[in-house]
C-alpha cells in the first residue's frame, strides 16, 4: 500500500507523512526531497538555474519512479505535483495509493509560510501582503485537483497527533 498525501505547500504533508510512516512502519519519501537528491540541487536551486517547466518534467518522472516501487511507502507531493501533466490520473490509477487531500485554510497556510518563505521558490518574492491573496489564487485552482483525493482531513485547529490518529483510522 501506498498513502500518498496532497496539499498546498504548508498544509503539513511532510511532518503529518513522517509521522505517519513511522507509526505504520512504512518508508517515508518527501517528493520535493527526492528530486533534491537525484538532482543534487535544492528545489529553489534547480527553478532558479533550469526553471519550473525543467522542475515539472522531473517531478513527473521521479513521482513515476516511486509509485513504481514495490513497498509500502507513504509519499508526499509537493504542493504543485498533482496539477501538472497527468500526474493526478497516474496517482488515481495507481491501484495500490490511498490518495489524502490534507484540506488547510488559506489563513492557515499563510500564517505557516510568513516563517518559511525563503525556503518556498514559489513565495519567496512575495510581500507579505501579497501572499494571501497568491495563496488563495492557488488553492483555487489546485482545488480541483486536490478535491479528488479518495480522503480528505481538514487540518485547521489541529495538532499533528490529531491528525495523525484521523489519518491511520482512514488508511
Amino acid at each position: 500500500m501506498k498513502i500518498i498525501l496532497l496539499g498546498y505547500m504548508g498544509s503539513g504533508k511532510s511532518t503529518i507523512g513522517r509521522l505517519i510512516a513511522s507509526k505504520k512502519n512504512f518508508s517515508f519519501i518527501d517528493l520535493d526531497n527526492y528530486i533534491e537528491e537525484k538532482e543534487n540541487k535544492t528545489v529553489a536551486e534547480i527553478f532558479e538555474t533550469k526553471g519550473e517547466i525543467y522542475f515539472r518534467k522531473k517531478e513527473d518522472l521521479y513521482l513515476k519512479e516511486i509509485l513504481n516501487l514495490k513497498q509500502e511507502i507513504v509519499l508526499a507531493l509537493g504542493g504543485g505535483t498533482p496539477c501538472y501533466g497527468n500526474n493526478m490520473e497516474y496517482i488515481l490509477n495507481d491501484k495500490t495509493a490511498k490518495t489524502v487531500y490534507l484540506k488547510t485554510s488559506i489563513n492557515t497556510i499563510v500564517a505557516r509560510l510568513i516563517n518559511e518563505k525563503s525556503q518556498r521558490p514559489l513565495v519567496a518574492r512575495l510581500k507579505q501582503e501579497e501572499l494571501h491573496e497568491f495563496v488563495a489564487k492557488h488553492l483555487f485552482e489546485r482545488s480541483y485537483f486536490y478535491n479528488q483525493s479518495e480522503y480528505k482531513i481538514t487540518v485547521d485547529n489541529k495538532n499533528v497527533h490529531e491528525i495523525v490518529a484521523e489519518l491511520n483510522k482512514i488508511v
